[in-house]
């Protein structure tokens, strides 16, 4: 809605245009009239709109040409005065005041033009019939009404449809030509009838049309009045109303029948509360609402904003598949005034055997694009209707902001549930290959991918001790010398050298030692394509004692070449490390064959626990007495046996190092 409302009177001297302004001002007809009246502000809370209007008047004999032309540029409504009793202010309407108008103002934004026929005490008769052929050949004239300043007689009605030209114009909703809505106005009813057809019926049943109803005009419909409306879209339109619903067609007649009636206010109202502006594009403000994000903060989708999505996902997923169709997903989208998701999202999040978005995927690439551009995520919640389906202010009720990084590592935990992992490696290295195989894909599914259809990020969900989270995967350009600081913000960073190329794990030692070494980002080394015969790496160390040296998890073997589905257990892993970077994981694996799992294992086994089971009964014996306690004997025992399984133990795990 405008701020406010600026109206220009103007037209032929002697028609009374300052005599109509102040006989609005002080409600009664003045007796001296000046020349022109000084502009005048009325108060918003007086105003039938409640919005501050600007009175301007005009005088020729006051005024020259330069100024009247500054003063139409600046109007946002013109009201053309002539006198009814006067045929030559009547003519110089046509012959002066519309030429003169539409040559200083924007063809493609012609302001509204009133038609004000003063002096109508002096006449019997109305000057209708003359001014509606004129009011036919011009599209730009709203209305014309006819009024008396010395009788008072329509000033405040006049002055009342000079703000709703302005505040309801008819220009962008309606062509008289062709009597029927125009297209950008159908458009945008259409998307507010999808939107608030809630189970994509494609009818808007009683209680769809009471949401609609309850939203736009904040009070519910009556049932009688809820009967009378499809009554009357049923005796004008056969295909407007079906299984007692409201169908497109039936909504678009019932606006088309109010712009006709001149109650374009209704449907300027329905407009404005679903986001329209006055050129019926969807306002920035409400695509954009404003929200803080501060530095070392990221943003995620609440439950409410996961909810909303889920309901939009089950509406359109007609064939209960958990998938949605290419025809499903047009369907989708069709609110949008473009396509927001391109092929590369088939190949960044899950999609079934026939490559249909899951979903499992489709939330995934909702919570993807909430943490990589969050406005865009909020544009695109607009588009759908949040704030209005889910009846909160904005869409950035749904966004939630978390607390900064630097926080959670001085508490040791996170409330966060998305992770990002940056994926380093060099070229060939089978980055791709692990962030496509987080999505379930082994190396055939792989092979079938189109190149230019790649994604460069992979996101879907693991579990952490129970606890759903997101994992989302970055493979970074191999630019060694051009690494942005977004190729460096992540949780976790994952570097991938191939075991059977001799120079591969030099980059990722590179990588490490000049970004990640003195930062307090984990970092797990990934020994890819462990499925081909491994190759000594041309380096100073081993990446096993490069791993040691820096305090890193040993590397992680990882293939995708496999005929099932690859295993998640290292994408877990990844998350864990991302969740806990405080804890400094030396080894989180299952793989029995690093040191650590075999000692743990050792440890674990039944033939050290019946040992150590004896070896407490034997020195400690089950009831030890005072005197026992007392001597000297029992005391050297126990050093004893605690040294002999001190030193076995240590033993046993320098002759397990060994053989690794």
């Amino acid at each position: 809605m405008r701020k406010d409302v600026r109206i220009l009177l103007v037209g032929e001297p002697k028609v009374g245009k300052t005599s109509l302004i102040m006989s609005l001002v002080s409600e009664e007809f003045p007796t001296v009239v000046p020349y022109r009246a000084e502009e005048i502000t009325i108060p918003a809370d007086v105003t039938p709109e409640r919005v501050p209007t600007h009175i301007v008047d005009y005088s020729e004999a006051e005024q020259t040409d330069e100024q009247l032309f500054q003063e139409i540029s600046k109007a946002n409504v013109i009201c053309i005065v002539y006198s009814v009793n006067n045929k030559t202010s009547i003519e110089k309407v046509t012959s002066h005041w519309l030429p003169l108008i539409n040559d200083n103002t924007d063809k493609d934004s012609r302001v509204p033009l009133i038609l004000v026929g003063n002096k109508s005490d002096l006449v019997e008769h109305s000057s209708m019939e003359t001014i509606l052929p004129i009011m036919n050949r011009h599209s730009e004239i709203e209305t014309c009404v006819e009024c008396s300043a010395k009788n008072l007689k329509n000033i405040s009605e006049l002055f009342y449809y000079a703000q709703k030209a302005v505040l309801h114009p008819t220009g962008p909703l309606y062509c008289p030509e062709k009597k029927n809505m125009k297209l950008l106005c159908i458009k945008a009813l259409t998307r507010i009838f999808k939107v608030s057809d809630l189970d994509n019926d494609g009818i808007l049943n009683d209680n769809e049309l009471n949401f609609f109803q309850r939203t736009s005009f904040n009070i519910p419909l009556e049932s009688q009045a809820l009967e009378d409306v499809k009554n009357v879209v049923r005796k004008n339109l056969n295909e407007g109303v079906r299984d007692n619903g409201l169908t497109l067609k039936g909504f678009l007649f019932l606006h088309t029948l109010f712009i006709q009636r001149g109650r374009h206010e209704t449907t300027w109202t329905v407009l404005r509360r679903f986001g329209y502006d006055d050129d019926l594009e969807l306002n920035q403000d409400y695509l954009f609402p404003p929200l803080k994000l501060p530095p070392d903060c990221t943003t995620e989708l609440n439950h409410n904003a996961y909810l909303f999505l889920q309901s939009v996902f089950d509406k359109h997923d007609k064939d209960r598949d958990c998938a949605l169709s290419p025809e499903e997903m047009k369907d989708l989208f069709d609110v949008f005034p473009y396509m927001p998701w391109g092929p590369d999202v088939h190949n960044t999040v899950c999609t079934n055997d026939q490559g249909w978005i899951t979903y499992q995927g489709y939330l995934s690439q909702w919570t993807l694009t909430t943490y990589l551009d969050v406005q865009r995520c909020l544009e695109y919640m607009g588009y759908l209707g949040y704030s209005i389906v889910a009846e909160q202010e904005s869409q950035a009720a749904g966004v939630t902001v978390t607390r900064d990084k630097k926080i959670d590592l001085q508490k040791k935990q996170t409330q966060r549930s998305v992770f990002r992992c940056n994926v380093f490696g060099d070229v060939g290295s089978g980055k791709s290959g692990f962030l496509q195989a987080f999505l379930g894909r082994n190396l055939m599914r792989q092979n079938t991918i189109n190149e230019e259809q790649r994604s460069y990020y992979a996101i879907s969900t693991t579990y952490v001790y129970g606890q759903e989270k997101y994992l989302l995967l970055h493979e970074v350009f191999p630019d060694f010398d051009y690494l942005s600081d977004d190729d460096l913000a992540c949780d976790i960073v994952c570097l991938v050298y191939d075991t059977s190329n001799p120079y591969s794990f030099e980059y990722c030692a590179k990588v490490f030692k000049q970004y990640f070494m003195d930062s307090k980002i984990p970092c797990m080394m990934m020994a890819a394509k462990s499925d081909l015969p491994e190759i000594k790496q041309i380096y100073g160390c081993t990446p096993l004692d490069f791993c040691r040296k820096h305090k890193m998890p040993p590397p992680q073997s990882f293939t995708c070449n496999t005929t099932a589905v690859p295993s998640k257990d290292i994408y877990t892993k990844l998350t864990t490390m991302a969740m806990y970077p405080h804890a400094r994981l030396r080894c989180m694996c299952t793989c029995n064959r690093c040191t650590f799992c075999l000692c743990q294992n050792f440890l674990n086994s039944e033939l050290l626990q019946t040992v150590r089971a004896k070896l407490y009964a034997v020195v400690l014996r089950r009831h030890v007495s005072k005197a026992d306690l007392k001597s000297s004997t029992f005391w050297l025992r126990t050093s004893v046996g605690a040294t002999v399984f001190a030193v076995l133990g240590f033993a046993m795990y320098r002759v397990l190092l060994k053989q690794r």
